[in-house]
């Protein structure tokens, strides 16, 4: 494991590299015009090969490297290792490699490798995520994207971001767990003791007797029980197409009250198409080149790099043929494209960052096809060389060209949905604002004329104070989307993000719950806890119910669960106290825990459920079981001190004691079962006939003796009193919890 320290690398010759390659990397071939070859050895031997040469798709290089010259960066063109390199091999050689470049290649400014499209073999150890653009000397840029991003940063950041804690329930279910692990241990031994050595109980008697009060306090099941409710859900999420790389995300989506998403392909379909081209009033026809040939020459020049430039080239087709001799692309961060023919220069873009301070000039008319719902981009001519750099000459518009995205049919249903569940939806785009705000009122979204630019957002504070009152932000820079997840997340909210690209990753980290769409970036993706592999956004609404069906059940499910371990517990401590032995068995704690918590448990746990998840999981599961848990350890106690005092047998009481918790049992499982539906019905009408059955057929296997006359005179007794009790315990403990809500200035919800 740590002999990658002892790799060495070296140059050789392409007559050695390529047979190595041949034999090792997954596609038997090698690039015929890589220029340098290292070989990474091991105790003297060749075990591993790196080929590095001119890039194999220049169309997509000269966007990433653009102002670079052409000897100026290098491809990794091939990588291959044997098996006999240990591991953390392939990241040593990276390094080693870089190294050795800065050597033998001065003159090279940035590495590139790209991801392979096809399942890498046996020996294909090396695979890049998209890509990875390496800076040797310029390393305050590591990664220049098309739109400005800095990949390498990011990817740096978020690989150094911590991993997501579990989900509230599971960290419940944990803490129940630890306290209950700690805690049956002294109230065991005490237990033991006080029967052997106080209470004059035989070794077996003893052991049996802490076992039955032990094994009470085990919520034996639940874990299980709420890790197969999960993977059910997975898999139910699996069937509609929906990818889950974390399950917590299934209970975080359920809890989610504000959703961050992006104009397209969320509220609108991933295509974009031209509407149409209007002349401005600057463009004269006589004087100046026409106008769709004009543009068809631009965009021709230009690579089909996003959706934008795509919709541009199926528009402009009719090219004059004239040649570009300079060309920039799009950034996020200049918000334009540029050609040059010759000595004259074209931009297109943003209407504010092509026009700058001339922008008030042409907003009336921008403002107006912007109203209608669409994107605006200025043509225009430029009267300065283009170096990439933010545009600082004049520009004169020649043409607005108007984009649009269709709504997603089922975008209003779905934004619908969020809003009678009381989920809030904040819109982020990089587009117009108005626009954005009028795309989110055809798609239903509620507030959505409450839009503002996010370029007038300067300070912590200004996004802070927008986020809590806008509903959209346009022109939105890859960096305030963290931002905004982050005041969010500041206020309390329960966020979900929405991504598609490699500039959402942070965002997506930072958010509670993130979701990205198939069809975007292989870093969005794998940034995600949720997945959309038919990158529909309408199937949403399914993964909350999903995420509330799961969370609610498991809910009553614990609450069962919970019931028996609150009254062992306080039962122990009852028999410590009054130095009395245990009065139940084992086996009679085993059939409460069947009939009246694990089977009912299990079928519960599957239910439909669309009820809004509301406080916290423990809170609600301690809050439902306790008045049970009180009335089980009250109805027993005195079952037993009554039936001391009436000289009754252990037999005697242990059996009126079972029959006890099952009527206790079967009032919080009808309770639980509320509403009833034909499978709840069946479920609990099924669990008293099982109990009853096995109590007359199996009595020894369960320890169920026939009771005396004075036995089943106080039985009668306290079964009678059980139903007020528990239902004045269940309006003390809700009128405690309405006083402490009210105390502390929180609203009251029902649990």
């Amino acid at each position: 494991m740590g002999r990658a320290k002892e790799l060495v690398m070296k140059v050789i010759p392409a007559k050695v590299a390529t047979p190595f390659m041949k034999a090792h990397h997954y596609s038997g071939k090698v690039v015929n015009n890589s220029t340098l070859h290292f070989g990474v050895f091991l105790d003297g031997q060749l075990h591993g090969v790196m080929s590095y040469g001119p890039s194999l798709n220049k169309s997509k290089i000269l966007p990433l490297v653009a102002g670079t010259g052409w000897n100026e960066y290098l491809e990794l063109n091939r990588m291959a290792f044997d098996s006999v390199l240990p591991r953390n091999s392939e990241s040593r050689a990276i390094s080693m490699s870089i190294k050795l470049l800065k050597k033998y290649a001065p003159h090279v400014k940035w590495i590139i490798s790209f991801a392979d499209a096809c399942s890498c073999g046996d020996g294909a150890i090396y695979r890049a995520s998209n890509f990875i653009l390496t800076g040797i000397k310029e390393n305050e840029a590591l990664c220049l994207l098309p739109d400005g991003t800095k990949i390498h940063k990011l990817t740096l950041e978020a690989k150094a971001m911590k991993k997501g804690e579990q989900s509230e329930m599971i960290r419940s279910l944990d803490k129940l767990v630890k306290f209950v692990g700690i805690a049956l241990i002294p109230i065991g031994i005490t237990l033991f003791v006080q029967g052997f050595f106080f209470n004059d109980q035989s070794f077996r008697n003893s052991i049996v007797s802490m076992v039955a009060a032990v094994l009470g306090m085990i919520p034996e099941g639940l874990y299980l029980l709420a890790s197969v409710a999960l993977a059910v859900s997975s898999m139910r999420l699996a069937h509609k197409k929906v990818l889950l790389h974390d399950m917590k995300s299934i209970e975080t989506l359920a809890r989610v009250n504000v959703l961050c998403v992006d104009k397209t392909g969320t509220i609108t379909e991933n295509s974009m198409s031209v509407k149409d081209m209007i002349p401005t009033k600057e463009y004269d026809a006589e004087k100046m080149p026409e106008l769709n040939g004009l543009l068809s020459d631009f965009v021709g020049a230009m690579s089909s790099d996003n959706s934008t430039m795509e919709a541009l080239k199926d528009y402009f087709k009719k090219k004059t043929e004239q040649s570009a001799s300079k060309v920039v692309p799009f950034t996020s961060v200049t918000k334009y494209s540029g050609v040059m023919f010759g000595e004259k220069s074209y931009v297109i873009g943003a209407p504010e960052f092509v026009l700058r301070e001339d922008y008030d000039t042409y907003k009336p008319d921008i403002s107006e096809y912007a109203r209608k719902g669409y994107r605006v981009l200025v043509f225009g001519s430029y009267d300065a060389a283009l170096d990439g750099g933010k545009l600082t000459g004049k520009v004169l518009p020649m043409a607005y060209v108007l984009l649009a995205n269709p709504i997603r049919k089922e975008a209003p249903e779905t934004f619908a949905y969020f809003a009678e569940q009381g989920v809030g939806v904040k819109v982020i785009s990089g587009d117009n604002p108005l626009t954005v705000s009028e795309v989110a009122k055809e798609a239903g979204i509620v507030n959505a004329e409450e839009y503002v630019d996010a370029t007038t957002l300067q300070t912590d504070e200004d996004i802070a104070n927008a986020i809590a009152k806008y509903t959209v932000f346009g022109r939105v820079t890859p960096g305030q989307k963290r931002q905004f997840v982050q005041a969010l997340k500041d206020q309390g909210k329960t966020v979900a993000m929405t991504g598609d690209g490699v500039n959402d990753v942070l965002a997506l980290k930072d958010a509670d719950c993130s979701v990205a769409m198939a069809s975007g970036s292989d870093a969005a993706c794998q940034a995600a806890q949720v997945v959309l592999l038919e990158s529909n956004f309408a199937c949403m609404p399914s993964v909350v119910l999903e995420g509330r069906r799961v969370v609610n059940n498991i809910q009553r499910s614990a609450s069962l669960f919970l019931v028996k371990n609150i009254f062992s517990f306080l039962l122990s401590l009852f028999s410590v106290v009054f130095m009395m032995s245990y009065p139940l068995r084992p086996s009679q704690i085993s059939l409460i825990s069947m009939f009246t918590i694990g089977i009912p448990g299990f079928f519960l746990a599957f239910q439909p459920n669309k009820d809004v998840i509301k406080g916290h999981f423990l809170t609600n599961v301690v809050l439902k079981a306790l008045p049970a848990g009180l009335t089980d350890v009250l109805a027993v106690a005195a079952m037993a001190v009554f039936g001391q005092t009436f000289g009754l047998g252990e037999t005697d009481i242990s059996t009126a004691g079972t029959m006890l918790l099952a009527i206790v049992g079967f009032m919080i499982l009808f309770k639980i079962c509320e509403p009833f539906n034909w499978l709840r019905g069946c479920v609990w009408v099924g669990s008293v006939i099982g109990l009853l059955g096995c109590s007359i057929f199996l009595p020894k296997l369960f320890a169920i003796t026939g009771m005396s006359t004075k036995c089943i005179m106080l039985f009668v007794v306290f079964s009678i009193a059980t139903e007020p009790l528990f239902r004045y315990l269940t309006k003390l403990v809700s009128g405690v919890r309405k006083l402490h809500m009210k105390i502390h200035k929180k609203p009251v919800e029902e649990f």
